[in-house]
């Protein structure tokens, strides 16, 4: 699940790392990303949209079902409302990232895992040198972002927030980097050897099909694979945050507002997704694409 930890990381790319150079160009099926309309008992309307963080030159993804939803709306409701600020990301990453001088990466994964972080590694160019001084996480997402061979600048969200409408973040850099600093050793380990394992797969076409044509049983295949695997990292990473999300969508519904709230796909999958966790709450959710 290399790709979900971009979404749930949001603004990865502007943490230093340079990615790969972008797969050449191909056809992609004609788009329908899932889409939600949540409604309340008095008249509460909002939206979900599952994005994606990252698409390759030429994949279209706006329908007349999602220009609807938007036109309606009257906020737009991402992980971070400063997605565009580079240096205040790069303030934070560095901020949570740097430690004292720590063991050799290549070392900090079991036996069974270094051949797979090796070659990470290997294609990221970078090396045990790059990382002595560098917390496990935060080395995972440093590796993370390197081998990303989509193009962030394509990513949904940030066309989102360029459309002018008001914007409320639910989570700041700060606030998500300090989630990962907040795991133990251990959870850390386990993090940098499932991105590892999920970089030899190279999934990234399927995962980008899944996500244009609304294929939720794909996504959630892709999401049980590698770090997401362990129910620890899943809970810190994934499952707390839903909840944290509904709660403030609830509360913005509540003010009368008309929210379209656009996060990382993972965060509506299953049932400790948002849309299962709004329709907890007493509102009706219908997916709409």
């Amino acid at each position: 699940m290399l790709r979900f930890l971009l979404a749930v990381l949001g603004a990865l790319a502007l943490a230093g790392c340079q990615s790969e150079p972008p797969k050449p160009a191909r056809e992609w099926p004609s788009p329908s990303p899932a889409l939600w309309h949540v409604t309340g008992r008095n008249g509460e309307q909002a939206w979900l949209f599952g994005t994606i963080h990252a698409l390759p030159d030429g994949a279209e993804w706006r329908t007349p079902a999602f220009e609807k939803a938007f036109a309606e709306s009257d906020l737009l409701v991402v992980e971070i409302g400063n997605l565009g600020d580079a240096q205040e990301a790069a303030d934070a990453f560095q901020a949570f990232a740097k430690t004292s001088p720590q063991p050799k990466l290549s070392t900090r994964v079991a036996a069974a895992d270094q051949a797979a972080l090796a070659a990470l590694m290997q294609r990221a160019g970078m090396s045990d040198d790059d990382f002595w001084d560098v917390k496990t996480w935060a080395a995972a997402l440093m590796l993370a972002n390197a081998v990303r061979d989509s193009e962030a600048g394509n990513g949904v969200d940030r066309a989102l927030l360029e459309a002018g409408k008001p914007v409320e973040g639910l989570e700041t850099f700060s606030g998500q980097f300090g989630r990962f600093d907040g795991l133990s050793p251990l959870q850390q380990r386990d993090l940098l050897a499932g991105i590892a394992h999920e970089a030899a797969q190279d999934q990234t076409d399927e995962r980008i099909e899944a996500w244009l044509t609304g294929d939720i049983a794909a996504l959630e295949t892709q999401m049980n694979q590698g770090y997401l695997m362990s129910p620890a990292l899943r809970k810190a990473l994934l499952t707390d945050r839903n909840h944290l999300f509904a709660a403030k969508v609830a509360a913005t519904l509540e003010q009368g507002r008309k929210p379209f709230v656009a996060v990382g796909a993972a965060h509506m999958l299953r049932s400790d997704g948002l849309p299962a966790l709004l329709a907890k709450r007493g509102y009706e959710v219908k997916r709409i694409q």
